[in-house]
């Protein structure tokens, strides 16, 4: 893959290593559009614009920006404008939540930890539009799981009602798009057919990143690649012969500054999904995205964890079952159902116990599809052509008000964490965010290979080199030395005993 010369314009580096860590922030407002209760000095809109409740989220994400002494000569004043360094007049800003269902797996309701709280985004989208002047444009974008519905997930975060509140408070339209060209219909978690979708209006571009690519290493490997549906054939003819290729959100990509709106989570696959991970959201077709390999670890793969017999013979009944289940037509949504509650039965449940499709700490695959959708997001042009520099500005506010332990990302349960972390790299946030989880980043593939040695580096130090501000004596300093909350966030069970930081430590 060729590297244009063209210098890009940011100003802001990637290399950043502070990150701040805004504690004590508990609990959401109950209804939209989120607006402050305070009329801070800075706040765009007026005593009419403010809200009868406390709002703590917002309050947290304003105490992050000012803790990393954003535009410190003005906190406090009429014109303190912290993102002004990310955010020029005239600029196209993309907010991107982690949006990724509105049900959890096997659990009622979605209980504030499975998607990004819409007082989180509203926040952001303030001092977005502070900084643009009343010029540019913000738009609200995600491509959530193939199944989940978008509309469903718009009234969870109270989206409408921003949009409203700010055509009518500000005359500004905020633009809000499921990036997905097609939805999914399931039956009982199985795939029985797809429906189209507006999908991203500006369109998608297909980059390459080459050798670049995490799995330029992997090359011999990649015939076994399983994507995110049933063809294996379609993610294979994508990262093959030194090509590896994603299909990414125009929108994304003609961006000026992405603000990643993360939830503080854990992952299946890649132990903890924060900042790094959900920038799978910015794909057009997660059927390119590697999820992990096909067999055994003996026979190359990461799909199981063990060699064992049964799982020998799953992936034999798995072989078959794809071949024969499109030609079922009609069928499929009358079999669905059965055939999956009898795989459950005799191969184990992959919500309860049994590891399955990568669900572990051996999965060598998903963290290098990560690194490498993060390095697209740092250096590819609105053309899909890898930069020498940074392509854009991007700025990180995490939601941990909530977060969510054990089984995510798509079945977490509630874990409160009271907390909003911020910093202009997502790999330093996201190495900040495993020590508030207390887990061992030196366990998670994708934290100890973000920082490896690249002409296109997504991060410059390590865990050692990140300080924390923040306003809780246990979080500032050296991370490698801040004490932490003693969260104890519970790891899906494919992690345990990998991915917790051992309590002597």
């Amino acid at each position: 893959m060729k590297v244009e010369q063209t210098m890009s314009q940011t100003k802001v580096p990637l290399m950043s290593s502070k990150v701040a860590i805004a504690a004590g922030h508990t609990g959401y407002p109950a209804k939209p559009p989120y607006s402050p209760a305070v009329s801070y000095p800075e706040y765009p809109f007026g005593p009419a614009g403010l809200a009868n409740e406390v709002n703590e989220a917002y309050e947290g994400g304003r105490d992050a920006l000012r803790l990393l002494e954003l535009d410190a000569e003005h906190y406090g004043q009429k014109d303190w404008n912290p993102l002004s360094e990310f955010i020029r007049p005239g600029n196209t800003v993309v907010l991107k939540p982690n949006f990724v269902r509105h049900f959890r797996e096997t659990k009622a309701g979605h209980e504030d930890c499975l998607i990004t709280h819409g007082a989180v985004i509203r926040a952001a989208l303030d001092y977005a539009y502070v900084a643009l002047q009343g010029r540019g444009r913000l738009i609200i974008a995600d491509a959530p799981q193939n199944d989940a519905d978008f509309d469903e997930i718009r009234k969870m975060a109270g989206v409408d009602e921003i949009v409203e509140f700010y055509r009518r408070h500000a005359h500004f339209d905020v633009e809000v798009y499921d990036l997905r060209p097609e939805k999914a219909r399931k039956v009982d978690g199985v795939i029985v057919g797809h429906d189209p979708l507006p999908g991203d209006p500006a369109g998608y571009v297909k980059v390459d990143l080459g050798r670049h690519s995490m799995f330029a290493e992997v090359e011999n490997l990649c015939h076994l690649l399983y994507g995110s549906e049933y063809d294996t054939s379609e993610i294979r003819r994508h990262h093959t012969g030194g090509v590896h290729e994603y299909l990414v959100s125009r929108t994304i990509l003609e961006a000026d500054c992405v603000i990643n709106l993360p939830k503080l989570k854990t992952h299946k696959k890649t132990g903890i999904t924060v900042c790094m991970k959900n920038l799978v959201g910015i794909n057009g077709n997660k059927n390119w995205l590697p999820h992990h390999r096909e067999g055994t670890p003996s026979q190359g793969g990461d799909q199981y964890r063990d060699d064992g017999l049964m799982h020998r013979i799953e992936r034999r009944c798995m072989e078959c079952f794809r071949r024969a289940f499109p030609l079922l037509g009609p069928l499929r949504r009358v079999v669905a159902g059965p055939i999956k509650s009898v795989g459950a039965c005799v191969f184990g449940d992959t919500n309860k116990d049994a590891v399955r499709s990568g669900n572990w700490y051996g999965n060598d695959t998903t963290w290098r599809m990560v690194v490498d959708l993060n390095r697209i997001v740092a250096y590819a042009g609105s053309n899909g052509q890898l930069q020498n520099a940074p392509a854009r500005r991007i700025f990180c506010i995490v939601d941990g008000i909530v977060g969510g332990e054990g089984n995510g990302p798509l079945d977490p349960t509630r874990k409160p964490a009271g907390c909003v972390v911020a910093g202009s790299n997502p790999v330093i946030v996201d190495l900040a965010c495993t020590r508030v989880m207390d887990f061992d980043h030196r366990h998670l593939p994708l934290l100890c290979h973000a920082t490896d040695a690249s002409s296109l580096p997504i991060a410059m130090c390590g865990y050692d080199g990140v300080v924390c501000v923040s306003n809780d004596v246990r979080l500032r300093g050296c991370l490698s030395e801040v004490a932490g909350l003693n969260l104890r966030f519970r790891p899906h069970f494919g992690w345990q005993g990998r991915a917790e930081v051992v309590c002597s430590e």
